[in-house]
């Protein structure tokens, strides 16, 4: 089997976010590279295999290691930095399309249970945790985050608008505010339109019981394809993990996967 090695120009974006190595013990193994435990993170979160059964023909060492990388990397914040690092390149570029964005929200299924899990009112009460996403009008996901899957989508507005960080642009300050804010019925509630209008977005919140569905996606949908993306990594399609550090983790990862696609459609 061939090692699929992360890309060159990935590589040089993540790799200054890094910690420094540990100083190199006397005797025992030598320290995995840190480009092939990458590799190995990835592979686990693109096919979804245990950690136990990461095949040793790629050379990223034995699961537990790419594991204990992806734990110790989530706790130095290395992957919050690789997105907003891959959304300020595309924020220099006035590749984000800040005019619009969109919210909305997916359960999975969370059979082990741990942190951030709850009963999933839409999988007759077992338990679950949810995704929540929020995306430019292009569908770049600029901020995502875990929850229960019986809390409330209304309940994460606030928080996820406020998630976006300060990105920079061709000219100006940087910036974190859409002009424009689409959500579905499940966000019509007063307190979501006053938290918008407080912070200078306008609310394109669908009206239940006024409103048809006919139409209402228009702008929306870009969201529920970025969603459909993240259901493309089949670590992700369910939650395997019990600690909810492990898979936020795979979210942000993912995230920035998603964000680095872009980048290369646009500008490799």
């Amino acid at each position: 089997m061939s090692r699929p090695l992360v890309p060159d120009a990935l590589w040089a974006v993540v790799e200054p976010l890094l910690p420094p190595e540990p100083p190199k013990p006397k005797g025992g193994r030598p320290r995995l590279p840190d480009r092939a435990a990458l590799t190995g993170i990835l592979f686990v979160l693109q096919s979804g295999i245990p950690w136990e059964m990461l095949p040793q023909e790629m050379g990223c060492g034995c699961g537990m290691t790419c594991w204990r990388r992806l734990r110790d990397w989530q706790e130095a914040g290395v992957w919050d930095r690789l997105q907003r690092a891959l959304l300020d390149r595309l924020g220099r570029r006035n590749a984000i399309d800040f005019r619009r964005a969109a919210l909305d929200s997916a359960s999975v299924a969370g059979k082990k249970g741990g942190a951030q899990t709850g009963p999933n009112p839409t999988d007759r009460g077992k338990p679950g945790s949810k995704r929540h996403i929020l995306t430019d009008a292009n569908g770049i996901p600029l901020a995502v985050r875990l929850t229960a899957a019986n809390v409330h989508d209304s309940r994460m507005l606030e928080q996820m608008v406020d998630a976006v960080p300060r990105i920079r642009q061709p000219w100006g300050r940087p910036r974190k505010r859409p002009s424009k804010l689409h959500a579905d019925k499940a966000y019509d509630h007063r307190r979501c339109r006053q938290a918008l209008t407080r912070r200078s977005i306008q609310p394109r919140i669908a009206r239940r019981g006024i409103e048809s569905t006919a139409g209402l996606g228009r702008h929306r949908w870009v969201v529920e394809r970025t969603l459909a993306w993240f259901g493309q990594f089949r670590r992700l399609a369910i939650r395997y993990e019990r600690r909810a550090d492990i898979h936020s983790a795979f979210l942000t990862l993912a995230s920035a996967i998603i964000a680095w696609r872009f980048v290369k459609r646009w500008f490799c």
